[in-house]
């Protein structure tokens, strides 16, 4: 009930009192009795007030990447027919005992008023906010009396993500990846799916005559739709493989590759030792998946790394696939270098400027090293570049792939 000022006050009042009876100064008892009395009062008058309040949290946005900004909205409406006190409103933030304080002026019957204050998101994680606190106090701040406002809600923070290239499809993985161009759609189940550009070794007798004889180049018959290209991003967690610093970059470099693969109309998966495997998708709900997961993922024991790659080849059409990991140069060659698939590894380091080995294409010049001086997309990018082309000028999310893109929620540009 007493806050703690007013206990102060209550005390320093009582000692007056003493001290005014024990050295006959009636001054002093007067003083004292006064502050006792205002501190009583202050308690039965906090104790008496009845506040009809309707509080309300929201979170804009309620996911946002590291580094993004996020706010709270507090909406508060006075629901009952007296004008509210002074209203304190403190709102938990995380786990480490901060917290967002807010004081609002007293409200007239049917009042609204919104407050609001940012909220830190600098890593990655699911960040609590709340129980919100109302409390009522006296204007002198002797005595308060505080009720739940609003509950429990989290911020998630994705993984920054940083603008990279796309893998490269792998050539012969799937026939006619990336090539469809749907000209006319067919309205009945018994037609052919669409047409398309002539490609080499495609069936003569599928050639399509009237629309060819209308354009300058060959015309097939689809009927069906084409597979698209698929790629797989294998983010090593396994106990041992990073410090926790380089693990948060490993995180935000998955998370950078997995989005402009889907950017380029990939497929695209994300598998870890732990036994997480997301399965392909390219919507913004498969996108929005897996970066709740690397909002969350943590170090741990898990699978081996190569029996991990091991599955991939198993499985067969995963199309291109980029392993992130700490384990070093030599680390990954005992882990996972005999994986047969085309594979864009990247390596994590502390300490040393890193290198950005590769010879364009990101598959056949070794790992990507990356040191702490160094920035993991221009070193993705500088080995995935074209040949002969400027890689630290050709970043772009959708700078390799199909021609389809997704609205991917929420991406720092």
């Amino acid at each position: 009930m007493l806050t703690r000022q007013g206990g102060l006050v209550t005390a320093g009042s009582i000692a007056l009192v003493l001290a005014g009876r024990l050295f006959g100064i009636f001054e002093l008892f007067v003083v004292g009795a006064a502050g006792v009395a205002l501190a009583v009062g202050a308690a039965v008058v906090v104790s008496a007030t009845r506040v009809r309040l309707d509080v309300s949290r929201e979170l804009r946005p309620p996911r946002v990447h590291a580094g993004d900004p996020s706010t709270v909205e507090l909406r508060v409406h006075n629901a009952g027919k007296r004008r509210s006190p002074l209203l304190h409103l403190r709102d938990a933030v995380g786990t480490e005992g901060r917290s967002a304080s807010v004081v609002l002026a007293p409200l007239d019957p049917g009042g609204t008023v919104t407050a609001g204050y940012s909220l830190p998101t600098d890593r990655r994680g699911m960040l609590p906010v709340g129980p919100l606190d109302v409390r009522v106090g006296d204007p002198f701040g002797l005595a308060s009396v505080s009720a739940p406002g609003a509950p429990v809600t989290e911020l998630i923070v994705w993984p920054a993500v940083e603008d990279v290239l796309a893998l490269p499809p792998i050539a012969g993985d799937e026939h006619h990846d990336g090539m469809g161009l749907a000209l006319a759609r067919s309205t009945t189940v018994e037609d052919f799916y669409a047409l398309r550009a002539y490609a080499e070794g495609d069936d003569l007798r599928r050639v399509h005559w009237r629309a060819t004889a209308k354009r300058d180049d060959l015309v097939v018959r689809q009927d069906e739709m084409p597979r698209r290209s698929r790629a797989t991003v294998v983010l090593d967690t396994r106990t041992g493989a990073y410090g926790d610093e380089v693990f948060e970059r490993a995180v935000s470099a998955a998370a950078s590759v997995m989005v402009a693969c889907v950017r380029a109309g990939l497929l695209a998966r994300l598998m870890t030792p732990a036994g997480y495997d997301s399965g392909f998708g390219s919507d913004a709900d498969h996108v929005e998946v897996v970066m709740d997961h690397l909002a969350t993922v943590r170090l741990g024991d898990g699978h081996r790394l190569d029996e991990v790659l091991g599955t991939l080849d198993r499985a067969g059409s995963t199309g291109p696939v980029a392993v992130v990991t700490g384990a070093g140069t030599s680390g990954w060659a005992g882990a996972g270098g005999n994986v047969t698939r085309p594979a864009t590894v990247v390596v994590f380091s502390a300490g040393g400027g890193g290198t950005a080995a590769g010879d364009g294409g990101g598959q056949a010049g070794g790992p990507i090293v990356v040191g702490d001086r160094t920035s993991f997309a221009a070193a993705w990018n500088q080995a995935l570049a074209p040949a002969g082309a400027d890689g630290a000028g050709q970043a772009s999310p959708g700078g390799a792939g199909g021609a389809g893109s997704a609205a991917i929620p929420g991406q720092r540009r």
